[in-house]
């Protein structure tokens, strides 16, 4: 009997084995398409710009092509929004041209470009999109009803509509910056505001990733939370500084290698900071108790650091017209509100945990994506150390210098190089797990933003 069975399984998966298709054969005619169309992109623009390309340049354009046609059979998706994030862009570029020469002034005369199409009025789509976003998501997670796609699926969609609008921006705002300059332009990610439409986006689409991947819409609630807070102070950065106008590129920045550091970078806050709010509902899901007053003492505390926050930061008001807003000591209303709208979400999560704990995703995949994160953050962190040494040595003539930013990156990297250490070594999860990814990411956003506000240094490019 025991035999038979063996012989039935054997040929049940020797089946198996010969109706999966090969990785060739799994291939549609649209990945074929795409691919030409990559192609014939590249080659395009090879030979448009062939006289501005040095060697580096080449070199990274024969990467870029072949690694993003494997992406997009990988995650067909990606070929679907490239197609349509290209339309878009080529679109507001041609939009902008008046008999075969730019023109940034039309951006207030085409009602496409005004209204759609420009970098700005893309931002604020985007940002608009994926406060929206956010809110299907958890208004599908608190309602109560588990069946049919739900709000979640509306969120998830509202979210591919951030991206695209996202990628347009950025894109858009690449042509810009060349209509400013007598140069080539740059690529927009030189001053806060442009990074963070970067990670606004990039964030979003690893968010949708793993949705995709592990077949679930119940991970974006937790992650889009913080992609949303980034979202508001990119709308604030833009109104109190006027970052969206295009300003000439200084001189440190005026390097190829920053087409490598920076995106790189954002790779990994990107992939930590979704590690760290699936941390925090890892944390939700695990606790088995039932909520009562007595148990709900984080709430409390959050509550009672609400209620002090204008004693404990000195709150103050900015007066018309003050152009140092750095002088004051303290916080701004917009921070004050900024921090207490935050902290009532986090206390409303956790009074709501019986509500939303079983429609979360289980331990087990929880933990699961925060692991693979951690992982990718800390690959793509080290490539991105090692680049900006590079680039270091090029611009000041040292690979290291304990510049504060340098001194917190090294700080960030060894923060989660410990943790994986701890996974692969001892095979830490649980608690201490989520824990530490929460504390990695505050650690993370200090390296980000708190040394551009607290120190100043080399790399202070961004400075609030």
């Amino acid at each position: 009997m025991n035999a038979t069975t063996h012989t039935i399984d054997l040929k049940k998966s020797d089946s198996s084995m010969r109706m999966k298709p090969s990785f060739w054969a799994a291939r549609s005619a649209w990945d074929w398409v795409f691919a030409a169309m990559v192609l014939v992109g590249m080659t395009y623009n090879y030979f448009l710009f062939q006289e501005h390309l040095d060697q580096y340049e080449i070199f990274v354009l024969l990467i870029t092509t072949p690694t993003w046609i494997a992406l997009a059979w990988f995650w067909r998706p990606i070929s679907y929004l490239s197609v349509v994030v290209a339309i878009l862009s080529l679109t507001g570029v041609w939009l902008y041209q008046v008999d075969g020469v730019g023109n940034y002034m039309r951006a207030e005369e085409v009602f496409l470009l005004k209204y759609l199409l420009a970098s700005q009025t893309a931002v604020l789509h985007m940002s608009l999109l994926i406060l929206l976003s956010t809110f299907f998501y958890w208004v599908g997670m608190l309602t109560r009803s588990k069946s049919g796609p739900g709000f979640e699926t509306v969120g998830a969609k509202l979210a591919w509509a951030a991206v695209t609008m996202g990628l347009v921006a950025f894109f858009v705002r690449w042509y810009e910056t060349y209509l400013h300059n007598s140069g080539l332009g740059y690529i927009p990610f030189s001053n806060l505001y442009e990074v963070f439409i970067m990670f606004g986006w990039m964030t979003t689409l690893y968010i949708l990733y793993y949705e995709d991947r592990y077949n679930t819409r119940r991970i974006g609630a937790f992650s889009m939370l913080v992609v949303s807070a980034s979202v508001v102070f990119l709308l604030w950065y833009m109104v109190t500084r006027e970052a969206h106008e295009i300003q000439p590129l200084i001189p440190a920045l005026q390097s190829w290698w920053m087409k490598l550091h920076v995106p790189t970078n954002f790779v990994s806050y990107g992939t930590w900071t979704i590690a760290a709010m699936l941390a925090f509902a890892y944390l939700l899901k695990q606790s088995t108790f039932t909520l009562r007053w007595y148990t709900l003492t984080p709430v409390w505390l959050l509550a009672l650091l609400f209620f002090l926050e204008p004693f404990l930061f000195g709150v103050y008001t900015v007066a018309p017209g003050e152009v140092n807003y750095a002088a004051a000591a303290g916080m701004s209303d917009f921070w004050a509100v900024y921090v207490g709208v935050a902290i009532l979400i986090v206390g409303a999560i956790i009074s709501l945990r019986d509500r939303i704990v079983d429609k979360m995703p289980s331990l087990e995949v929880l933990d699961d994506i925060m692991y693979k994160n951690i992982a990718i953050g800390l690959v793509f962190f080290t490539i991105a150390t090692i680049l900006g040494a590079l680039w270091a040595a090029e611009a000041w003539g040292a690979y290291w210098s304990w510049d504060p930013k340098e001194t917190w990156s090294l700080i960030s990297w060894l923060t989660y190089a410990a943790w994986l250490h701890m996974r692969l070594v001892n095979g830490l999860r649980g608690t201490v797990a989520a824990w530490w990814a929460i504390g990695g990411l505050a650690v993370t956003t200090f390296t980000f933003l708190g040394v551009n506000i607290f120190l100043s240094g080399l790399h202070s490019y961004g400075a609030l």
